[in-house]
């Protein structure tokens, strides 16, 4: 920190006035976290210490308001620490980030172990009938004796200590496992400094190649890295079958690829110590414990819907091995096809089955227009405006920023937009907010971010995305509009605060409108002639849109198989993490083509807030296949009467309702899973 930093007020603690309740990002250096972590951490026990020892008689105003009001410096402070450390991190704040975690579990669970708080809670509870709230009042009520319940409250003093050391040193392992995952992506790249290795990339791969070996300090050669964008793209065009060898190894071996970094023997205590935690909960096994605050509720409902899926998946996998096998033959060659020649093959498969060149597809996929595109739905959907802002300072010159406002001219948040790939962001796409909408000091309105990781395109030129990435960017956004278009009381059931394989309803839902003719017409536009797309090209994707989806489904399918595995273990000692894999694929009969979407050791989702959670997607799926049937039934994609049912009960309505009611109370039934099946093309 410099000399005059070190003498300024802590911009973290200090009252930030600038547009929007933006973070002072330019005032702000590692060296003020560890500062304003203690004066926050310090501030909220005060304001619990007071709500739990407040002599009066419990109130909803004196102890769920309260709360609801406390932690409020911390909660700022945790927002711009941990989406930095995300999206923009660095060895500084790597080494605060593990020294952080524990403490703030360890705050955490105090908080939850307290038990004159939840004495409180629980009085209110008791009495809830009685204490004539309204429904929202109600709602958290209800959950905030749930969540303290599942915390172990009620548990005897040994077993809360034993909780809370748990929590602490989970708060450390994982930690350290994105940290080694992340480590192992900046290290590894592929460098191409020969014409020969080049061979079979379109124009675009070559040019983002190029630059991503100028940000590496590598001009005039060409560098693969392990952004998804990167390394599939090269694995789905590259006609060098032993770089798509090295490439693909690399890719699934993140998180065990060196010693120092090798993340097997995390996740064997990982799995011990959750195991423990759910015994101590009175749970056979961790899935339990996860599962029974969520739709599913058991495992044995999860495993029901990923048993149906599975058969048809792995028969349509099987089909497609074989189509791809008879080209390989054709090609006069004699090997078996591998992991790392199912993309590449693939792609020779569909461009001959539905004349679709992936380049040419490419060529009409634009970053810039995506966004667009993505914004356009919003206005037709729900009124949205998104007015760009270049005048703000963010976190990271890439990242951009948009006041979205609603058909009035109302300020309704703060979109930032964080797209490209880089040494210092993690893998993978998100949205996350630095402060979420409420209304307990007035409407406050969010700030929230998508990143995603898209490998750049030229110097001035055009970034080209798939149409996956594509649909991925639609994800976000999704999210996004569910922290944009949040309207609660309560900052606890606010936006994305909902059950976990309910959250992704609005996200995937929204995937369906980058697919259709109205919105492709108008921005799927040629990025070097500025043609729209031709009719013959969107019957083209119409006709392929279920191309390949055994190899999707079983990749994905598997992985949330494997966490419901690893997570159903009655007794983890002596977990090997590759023995582990080995033995679950087995069973399932695995293709040997085929390699989990996430191999346990860079498993980000499941040793986070997913874990006994993947299997949510495709929960999630089963309800966005039906809800998009609902416009689809109206023969209007954009039906405002339908977009308004959707806005109020889940786009707007947080966690103020049970999950299942919202949708019922949006659709008029429950969805089923043949929708899913269908949307997949198994049926």
């Amino acid at each position: 920190m410099t000399a005059a930093a070190a003498s300024a007020p802590n911009p973290l603690l200090a009252r930030w006035s600038g547009p929007f309740g933006l973070a002072p990002f330019a005032k702000i250096e590692p060296a003020h976290f560890g500062p304003a972590f203690k004066a926050a951490l310090n501030e909220h026990k005060a304001e619990i210490k007071a709500i739990a020892g407040n002599p009066a008689k419990p109130t909803f105003a004196n102890t769920l308001l309260a709360l609801e009001n406390s932690g409020t410096a911390l909660n700022r402070v945790c927002d711009v620490f941990f989406n930095l450390t995300g999206a923009n991190t660095s060895p500084a704040l790597q080494k605060i980030e593990r020294a952080i975690a524990p403490k703030l579990s360890a705050h955490y669970s105090a908080l939850y172990l307290n038990a004159k708080l939840f004495k409180r809670i629980a009085d209110l509870f008791a009495r809830g009938a009685d204490l004539d709230l309204d429904d929202e009042q109600a709602r958290l009520l209800e959950r905030m004796h749930t969540w303290f319940v599942r915390a172990g409250a009620q548990l005897k003093a040994a077993d809360k200590k034993r909780v809370a050391e748990i929590n602490n040193r989970l708060a450390e392992l994982t930690t350290q496992f994105s940290q080694n995952v992340l480590s192992d992506e900046q290290s590894w790249r592929m460098v191409l400094d020969n014409p020969r290795d080049l061979a079979g990339l379109s124009e675009a791969q070559i040019a983002s190649a190029a630059r991503a070996a100028s940000d590496a300090g590598l001009t005039g050669k060409h560098v693969i890295t392990l952004a998804r964008s990167s390394v599939e793209g090269f694995l789905q065009s590259s006609t060098r079958r032993d770089l798509r060898e090295d490439a693909f190894k690399a890719w699934i071996k993140r998180g065990e690829m060196n010693p120092a970094t090798d993340n097997r023997p995390i996740i064997a205590e990982i799995a011990q110590l959750r195991q423990e935690l759910a015994h101590i909960m009175g749970f056979d096994n961790f899935a339990g414990y996860s599962l029974a605050d969520t739709m599913a509720k058991t495992p044995a409902a999860v495993r029901d819907l990923l048993g149906r899926v599975w058969p048809a998946a792995i028969a349509k996998a099987h089909e497609e091995r074989d189509a791809l096998q008879k080209l390989v033959a054709k090609e006069g060659c004699n090997f078996e096809i591998a992991a790392w020649d199912w993309r590449y093959y693939a792609e020779k498969e569909r461009a001959a089955r539905f004349d679709l060149n992936e380049e040419e597809v490419r060529q009409h996929f634009e970053l810039e227009a995506m966004i667009a595109a993505a914004f356009d739905t919003a206005t037709r959907l729900f009124g949205l405006h998104f007015n760009e802002r270049t005048d703000l300072k963010l976190y990271h010159q890439d990242v951009r920023a948009w006041d979205v406002t609603d058909a009035d001219g109302r300020h309704m948040a703060l979109f930032l937009g964080d797209y490209f790939a880089r040494p210092s962001k993690r893998s993978g796409a998100w949205m996350s907010s630095y402060h979420n909408q409420h209304k307990l000091k007035g409407d406050i309105r969010p700030i929230v971010v998508n990143v995603l990781n898209f490998a750049r395109g030229a110097e001035g030129g055009p970034t080209l995305l798939s149409f996956d990435d594509a649909r991925t960017l639609f994800h976000e956004f999704g999210h996004g509009l569910h922290g944009m278009l949040s309207d609660v009381t309560y900052p606890s059931l606010s936006g994305t605060n909902v059950s976990r394989d309910f959250v992704e309803l609005p996200s995937q839902l929204y995937e369906h409108w980058v697919s259709q003719p109205q919105v492709l017409k108008r921005y799927a536009k040629h990025a070097k002639t500025g043609k729209p797309m031709s009719e013959a090209m969107l019957e083209k994707l119409k006709a392929a849109r279920n191309f390949n989806q055994g190899f999707s489904t079983v990749e994905y399918t598997a992985a949330a198989i494997i966490d419901m595995d690893l997570h159903s273990l009655k007794d983890a000692s002596g977990f090997e993490a590759g023995k582990f894999e080995a033995k679950c694929l087995k069973r399932i009969g695995m293709p040997r083509e085929i390699v989990l979407r996430h191999r346990l050791a860079h498993f980000n989702h499941i040793m986070g807030g997913y874990a006994a959670g993947y299997y949510s997607y495709m929960w999630s799926e089963v309800m966005d296949a039906d809800a998009f049937a609902a416009f689809e039934e109206t023969g209007n994609i954009f039906s405002q009467k339908v977009a308004r049912k959707l806005r109020e009960h889940i786009y707007s309505a947080g966690n103020v309702r049970d999950p299942l009611d919202a949708y019922v109370a949006f659709r008029g039934r429950a969805p089923d899973v043949e929708g899913l099946l269908k949307k997949r093309g198994f049926l």
